[in-house]
């Protein structure tokens, strides 16, 4: 039995693992019932234009097809009145699948065919004929430059450029060290395991059980309550495991509503899953084009920063990320310009992706100041300790806390940066060029408002729930750990439920927030419950409790003890028998301290990299990646140093694999298949070594924990961008970092 007292800070392992390693654990699109029928999305072929004819006749002659939905006939619903707008949508209009005749982006949802099998339902769906007016299309980034505009402020939670401090331009003509270049970063999709799916089953009372693939069960509840005009009863949205999602389940996606509008309609229960083709056809991480401009003294002092990013959007939604602000915060400067702006193309809206803008604006920074590096003749790192920022100039705050230095000094130590040969092209093995580089990391530590509820009954178990999702980060487990600590319970006697929209109220799962967010709701629910055994505890007839304090006793083994002789003790058991309970009940919501707002809360990393570069055929490999980490208190290293090695795997396919590429002829994703889209495999991973750096921080949240989900991804592709300078001494600004850039 785990020992209580030591739960927080120990590597527990996942407490869902034995129902995922035995195929226990379902997925949206695995559960099933009696009379389930299947529906497959028929996706446009043009990028944009009108459906001038569509003919279902074909398909509806199949036995066993029973219904096929288009623009034509599809029943009408609240949603098409426009007022409707989800938890994570940005600025302007959401698309609204078979809302009319019009495309607006290649792979658009044309037409839903529902049949008995699935199997049939895809078939089916070939049958049908389409006829189009095609219109001119147009998604070039670089040829919409002209029709760029900055998005408006405060929607989708975005946070414009803080306006320009001292004088950057005048400051950079005069530097006598430059850097000026453009970067560039390409459309990327998240591609996670389990493909977007949605089983709704229709109950006789036309109540709708529904389990979809989402990041929070209760964005998918609203969007589903309103768009359909049900009542709050009609409706259950269930998600009690995602396979990885990475930002593409932050808001309901198309199959939802199709299955829904279907169910519906035929009184049927319906599941509609996408195939991996049409997990291309919504969201992505977007297109940029960044210039970066960094004026110096001779030794490296940065006397300008300068940083544009042009950034891309759908026609008709504003979608915006903080591309540019981090150029403003991570390093001292006196003069600053930043500035971002989108243009819209004829694709679908961009998504989040994990660590949404700061791994795009980051990498442009890092690369940057790499180039200024040798350009000043300085070390890497000791530039970035020589230009280190103290406090945050963007707001003109202090970190709340901040071991940058610690994560350079530890990552610098373990992975032997002292031993770089500082001249491009001065290391190597036979054939293989060696090159070494280093990025910062950085990412908001951030907190939602997020309710729990905890029951803990007379045979000493507890069950604690939260509606918030578990994504595969641990969310079980690290819930698990916090309410069991908080009571001093085994971890076997405690229960944590999430993915249900039934359960307390809970922020979808992004933005490294939720640990902040519901693990402060979850410890905050428990010790209301500690009060209430208390007070029962010290009831009980001759307890050696009655005159203590809470402050003077320990939750630990099932028992209240005292702190100054643990021999004296009142079990949880006996305190409820003696009050007369068979339970505690209570509720809690976590909110943000209002101090928060005084500080820049946000956790930080070192990256070093190293590549070997093989000097005739231009292959790259990533040999060894360093990542030192300060995330404030760290709940479950196990846990957390997965997360960690998960996002640096990231960083290496963003560095030298991952790209969709558009045919801009057809406006189309052409490699939209985990055949020809690159990610990295067992074979380009080699030696990963995380390093979690001490830091105490009072202020992001009653437990210290910062979050961990995105800055291991940040970071990443600079370091190893910047090692490829070094081994070959040539600069690609172009990610990925192919073989045919570098010969």
């Amino acid at each position: 039995m785990t020992t209580p007292s030591s739960l927080l800070g120990q590597p527990i392992s996942r407490v869902d693992g034995p129902l995922k390693v035995t195929g226990r654990a379902k997925y949206a699109g695995e559960f099933n019932v009696p009379g389930l029928t299947y529906g497959h999305v028929l996706s446009s072929t043009i990028a944009r234009g009108r459906i001038q004819k569509i003919d279902a006749s074909a398909a509806l002659a199949l036995p066993g097809v029973l219904h096929v939905f288009t623009h034509e006939n599809r029943p009408s619903t609240a949603w098409f009145d426009r007022n409707y707008k989800d938890e994570d949508a940005p600025a302007g209009s959401p698309f609204r699948p078979l809302d009319g005749a019009d495309i607006v982006y290649s792979g658009q949802p044309i037409a839903l065919v529902v049949a008995e099998t699935f199997e049939l339902a895809r078939h089916a769906a070939s049958l049908i004929r389409v006829e189009y007016k095609t219109k001119e299309h147009e998604t070039d980034l670089a040829a919409q430059r002209h029709k760029a505009h900055s998005p408006a402020p405060g929607k989708g939670g975005y946070e414009p450029p803080p306006k320009p401090r001292g004088h950057p331009d005048k400051a950079f003509k005069s530097a006598p060290i430059q850097v000026d270049a453009e970067y560039s970063t390409p459309v990327e999709h998240h591609n996670p395991m389990e493909t977007h799916a949605s089983t709704v089953i229709h109950e006789d009372d036309g109540t709708l059980t529904i389990y979809d693939k989402i990041q929070g069960v209760q964005n998918s509840y609203d969007y589903v309550s309103r768009v359909f005009k049900l009542d709050k009863d009609q409706v259950r949205v269930r998600s009690p495991f995602v396979g990885g999602a990475f930002g593409s389940g932050l808001r309901p996606q198309y199959q939802l509503f199709l299955a829904v509008m279907a169910a519906r309609e035929l009184k049927r229960s319906v599941r509609v899953t996408l195939t991996r083709q049409q997990m291309f056809t919504f969201g992505h991480r977007p297109e940029t084009r960044q210039h970066v401009a960094l004026g110096a003294a001779p030794d490296g002092t940065l006397l300008s920063v300068i940083h544009e990013a042009l950034s891309e959007t759908s026609r008709f939604e504003d979608y915006c990320e903080v591309v540019v602000n981090w150029s403003g915060l991570l390093y001292q400067c006196e003069n600053v310009r930043l500035d971002y702006k989108v243009a819209p193309l004829d694709q679908y809206t961009p998504i989040d992706m994990r660590a949404p803008g700061a791994v795009l604006g980051v990498y442009a920074l890092e690369c940057a100041m790499d180039e200024l590096a040798y350009k000043a003749g300085v070390d890497p790192l000791e530039l970035r300790f020589k230009n280190y920022a103290e406090r945050d100039q963007n707001q003109d705050k202090p970190f709340s806390s901040k071991e940058l230095k610690a994560c350079y000094y530890q990552g610098a130590e373990r992975f032997g940066w002292a031993r770089r040969s500082a001249a491009p092209r001065s290391m190597r093995e036979g054939k293989q060029l060696i090159g070494w580089g280093v990025a910062t990391g950085i990412w908001e530590a951030m907190q939602q408002q997020a309710a729990a509820k905890a029951v803990l009954s007379i045979d000493g178990t507890l069950t604690v729930s939260s509606a918030t999702a578990d994504i595969g980060t641990g969310t079980y487990t690290v819930m698990t750990q916090i309410a069991a600590e908080t009571l001093g319970l085994p971890l076997d006697a405690v229960t944590f439920k999430l993915g249900d929209s039934s359960l307390p109220k809970s922020p979808i799962e992004g933005g490294s927030w939720t640990v902040s967010s519901v693990g402060t709701a979850v410890k905050e629910v428990c010790e209301k419950v500690r009060e209430q055994v208390f007070a029962f505890a010290r009831k009980v007839h001759h307890s050696p409790l009655a005159k203590a304090e809470l402050d003077e006793v320990t939750f630990s083994g099932g028992h209240i003890r005292l702190k100054s002789d643990p021999s004296r003790a009142v079990s949880l058991t006996e305190a409820m028998r003696h009050a007369g309970v068979l339970h505690v009940e209570e509720q809690a919501m976590g909110l943000p301290n209002p101090k928060q707002l005084q500080y820049t809360r946000a956790a930080h990393s070192a990256v070093f990299a190293e590549v070997k570069v093989d000097e005739d055929l231009g292959v790259v490999k990533v040999t060894r990646v360093v990542s030192a980490i300060a995330g404030g208190r760290v709940l479950n290293p196990k846990t957390a140093r997965s997360q960690i090695i998960g996002g640096i795997v990231w960083g290496i396919g963003m560095a030298l694999e991952e790209e969709t590429l558009l045919d801009q002829k057809l406006g189309r994703f052409m490699n939209h298949d985990l055949a020809e889209y690159h990610v990295p495999v067992n074979a380009d991973v080699h030696d990963i070594d995380v390093i979690f750096v001490d830091e105490e921080d009072t202020i992001v949240n009653p437990l210290g924990a910062k979050g961990l989900g995105e800055i291991g991804i940040v970071g990443v592709a600079a370091a190893i961008a910047n090692a490829i300078f070094h081994a070959t001494g040539k600069r690609v600004r172009e990610l990925p970092i192919t073989l045919d850039k570098l010969l």
